[in-house]
């Protein structure tokens, strides 16, 4: 990887980091004393990061459009000062209506400043050459709730979760928006972004494209809803089937990792695949694990913690490279968040529907998660493609 675009892989890493620890992965550790100090019963503030989701996904599709006439820079750098504005509003929160207003800001940000407005700047400098660098900056941002959460508890400890959300602002401006604002310049696109899914006729796809767009949209959308309720229930579900609470804590810190091994998987031995193979073998992970721990119970936890992390870190490259390698660079950036909308409000759902299938069902809603996974598994398997480039030869007809 030439110097320069190492550069830019490892600032966009940095500044993804920052974004995800600040936003995502901020409620599971500010929720409660905000709450607590606020009045407000804890589900209110999961209500209001799953409002600044839903505005994420709606946001997300005018961001990529931009993105792919003029580049990501002048958008990275706007969303980090709104991400700074957002935390600079929740830390000055003093009741249920300023923190949603904050989070609603929160979810403009995040619209435009993760990882489909990262990937789509990236697109837009390299064009089909672009897997590398997305890989690049997934495995240095793949840290970011190892980093994030114990600095966020360190704030708090320190200055209280106000504090903690000023310093994450000052973070955003005194960090990200530098070295967002060092990316390459890129002069505008000939011609605008497709905003039609009329891909042209560089597309590799074997078939309608808006019929691919919609597998790639259904799997977009499972595998986040996926990952999200794993997140939010994981600890209760090993619980309900008999781990200690001790290791609980240690198997779920096993997810984080194996999601790192996944993606440096993903850059070594499976990117001489076509990411559609690759992301077939991804999808096949959570519900192999998920069978494995409803039949034999606890002690097949730490095996599902690392197929489920392995999988989801492979996807979520996956999530830039197949749009790419189906549909080419052209339009990118906007057609990347028209597929991920369906995503972003199935990982907005997700906490609260899973959580009820979970109360209901109880440890039975592991065939839930590895039914709806193998329907992604189902869906790529439907995709096919004529011929797609990669590092050993072509993609056969049959993929």
């Amino acid at each position: 990887m030439a110097n320069g675009r190492l550069h830019v892989v490892a600032a966009l890493g940095i500044v993804q980091t920052i974004a995800w620890a600040s936003s995502y992965y901020l409620p599971a550790l500010l929720a409660r004393p905000m709450a607590r100090e606020l009045g407000l019963a804890e589900p209110t503030v999961f209500a209001a990061f799953s409002a600044a989701l839903v505005i994420s996904a709606l946001v997300g599709p005018h961001a990529g459009r931009f993105i792919d006439r003029w580049g990501g820079r002048p958008v990275l750098v706007t969303t980090s000062a709104v991400f700074a504005l957002g935390l600079a509003m929740m830390a000055l929160s003093t009741g249920p209506m300023s923190l949603f207003a904050a989070w609603l800001v929160m979810g403009v940000a995040m619209g435009g400043g993760l990882y489909e407005a990262a990937f789509a700047s990236l697109v837009r400098l390299y064009g089909h050459e672009a897997r590398g660098a997305i890989t690049g900056i997934t495995l240095i941002a793949g840290f970011a709730s190892t980093v994030g959460w114990p600095l966020t508890a360190l704030l708090e400890h320190a200055w209280g979760w106000r504090g903690a959300c000023a310093c994450w602002a000052t973070l955003h401006l005194l960090v990200g928006l530098p070295l967002n604002a060092g990316l390459p310049r890129v002069g505008p696109a000939a011609t605008a972004a497709l905003g039609d899914m009329a891909i042209k006729s560089e597309s590799p796809v074997d078939g309608p494209p808006l019929r691919t767009a919609v597998l790639l949209a259904w799997v977009f959308a499972v595998t986040w809803f996926i990952s999200t309720a794993m997140a939010a229930h994981l600890p209760h579900l090993l619980g309900a089937m008999g781990a200690a609470p001790g290791a609980v804590v240690a198997i779920g810190a096993l997810v984080g990792p194996a999601q790192v091994a996944g993606r440096l998987l993903e850059f070594g031995l499976l990117r001489r695949m076509h990411p559609l193979q690759s992301a077939r073998v991804a999808t096949l992970m959570h519900p192999l694990g998920a069978a494995l721990l409803a039949v034999l119970g606890a002690p097949a936890a730490a095996s599902f913690a690392l197929l489920h992390g392995a999988g989801n870190g492979i996807l979520t490259i996956a999530k830039g490279t197949l749009p790419l390698a189906l549909f080419g660079p052209a339009g990118y950036g906007h057609r990347q968040g028209l597929l991920m909308m369906p995503a972003r409000l199935a990982q907005a759902l997700s906490p609260w529907l899973f959580g009820l299938i979970l109360s209901r069902f109880g440890t039975t809603a592991l065939w839930f998660s590895a039914g709806v996974g193998l329907t992604a598994l189902v869906a790529l398997l439907l995709i096919r493609v004529e011929s797609a480039r990669r590092a050993g030869g072509e993609l056969p007809s049959d993929a």
